[in-house]
């Protein structure tokens, strides 16, 4: 492994790495250091469908350790994103894990996945695989996600108005904007669709004065919205269900807010059909603002096979702003205003890492090294892929296109 990366990376790698025995390839001084610990770390690789997978599968399982900066991390993987495992390589792997030759290596079977791996079964996109995979990333613990996303709990996007402002600050920024979009008034209804743990449905209702009705289909995350509503004394204002979209019949609503759920929606197939329930439960003249990453026309860092679909957010699916648009606008909506917020999200996720680091402790008590190490390199990755510009996330405001005048003429919020 040391000599692939010289050979593909160069000399001058930005990293250290260390093999079991103690050889190391790098700068002393490199900032990030990483140690094989186990020559599982090349069975992995060799085996992955892809290369990132096998990466993360060694990492995940404690075969490869990542001390120092995680940033490092995509250093590398800059270097050497697409490794050549020509004959050279394959003898190599062979000596390396005490096997006989290429052939012997070729008929290498996998290692069985780390136990943190995601594998969901059923019919994609069923309710039941659907309440499965949101299961697999809410359900890792309430407690661990306090100490990742801090005080707010809320899992998306912050809005800085400076760049000092705290997280807490730029998330009530953040909710206080969707509000204003949505032209929050006392007296009118709001669906939260994916409310996650309740902190924009708590926003709408003490600061606007709304009814708010939140849905999600994981139970952690209903259970302590619950909580949270009664201890803010907003029983009577707010209620929050554990129901799938698809089953919510009570329409119509004043406003409706999606942020950070279509991602889990799927393809354009299951897109058409969440616009579309969106539209028959918006009352006429009412507004709905979609909240969603995006991915560039040149990317899907959320392909099969791909680190997030195995480790983070199965049957998760990123579209192009442009085609999310469309989509929308085919369900009979018109889309009135576009927002990005790419480089808010990656000065959030930074945060995250930072809350997440100086509690790594506390978060491997709370759910073990092998998650707390997924989203670490979960976290890094998509801060570092917001900033280049590979995924991006959007604000898009639309009405029914049969209410075309029930935005002012010019941006008010």
């Amino acid at each position: 492994m040391l000599e692939l990366l010289e050979a593909v990376g160069g000399s001058d790698l930005p990293v250290r790495v260390v093999s079991p025995d103690g050889d190391s390839l790098g700068p002393d001084d490199a900032a990030t250091t990483l140690r094989i610990v186990s020559p599982d770390a090349i069975h992995r690789i060799i085996t992955a469908r892809g290369q990132q997978l096998g990466f993360a599968r060694a990492i995940v399982a404690g075969d490869i350790e990542v001390e120092g900066d995680i940033f490092g991390l995509f250093d590398v993987h800059d270097r050497v994103a697409k490794p050549r495992f020509d004959l050279g390589v394959m003898r190599l792997a062979a000596h390396t894990l005490g096997l006989h030759g290429v052939r012997d290596v070729a008929k290498l079977r996998p290692l069985p996945p780390p136990p943190e791996e995601i594998i969901l079964r059923g019919r994609r996109h069923s309710r039941q695989r659907d309440a499965d995979a949101i299961a697999s990333h809410y359900g890792v613990s309430n407690g661990f996600y306090r100490l990742l996303l801090g005080p707010s709990m809320t899992y998306s996007c912050a809005v800085f108005d400076s760049v000092d402002d705290s997280l807490e600050q730029a998330q009530f920024n953040k909710h206080e904007l969707i509000c204003r979009k949505l032209g929050l008034a006392p007296g009118m209804r709001l669906l939260d669709i994916g409310c996650g743990w309740g902190s924009m449905a708590l926003h709408a209702a003490q600061n606007h004065g709304v009814s708010v009705v939140g849905v999600t289909i994981s139970e952690d995350q209903h259970d302590l919205a619950t909580k949270r509503v009664a201890n803010a004394g907003l029983s009577d204002r707010v209620e929050i269900r554990l129901q799938d979209y698809r089953d919510v019949e009570d329409g119509p609503f004043d406003a409706i807010s999606s942020v950070g759920m279509a991602e889990h929606v799927g393809g354009e197939s299951q897109q058409r059909t969440y616009f579309g329930r969106v539209k028959r439960l918006l009352a006429p003249g009412g507004r709905f603002l979609n909240h969603a990453i995006s991915r560039s026309p040149a990317h899907n860092p959320a392909a099969k096979g791909s680190f997030v679909q195995h480790f983070v957010f199965p049957d998760g699916k990123l579209h192009e702003i442009g085609r999310t648009v469309s989509l929308l606008q085919d369900a009979g909506f018109e889309a009135r205003h576009v927002e990005t917020f790419r480089l808010h999200y990656a000065r959030t996720l930074r945060r995250w890492l930072a809350n997440l680091e100086e509690n790594w402790d506390a978060a491997v008590a709370e759910v073990g090294r092998g998650r707390a190490l997924v989203w670490r390199i979960y976290i890094a990755g998509s801060a570092v892929s917001f900033e280049r510009g590979v995924i991006g996330v959007h604000q898009t405001l639309c009405v029914r296109e049969d209410q075309p005048g029930v935005l002012p003429l010019r941006p008010d919020w």
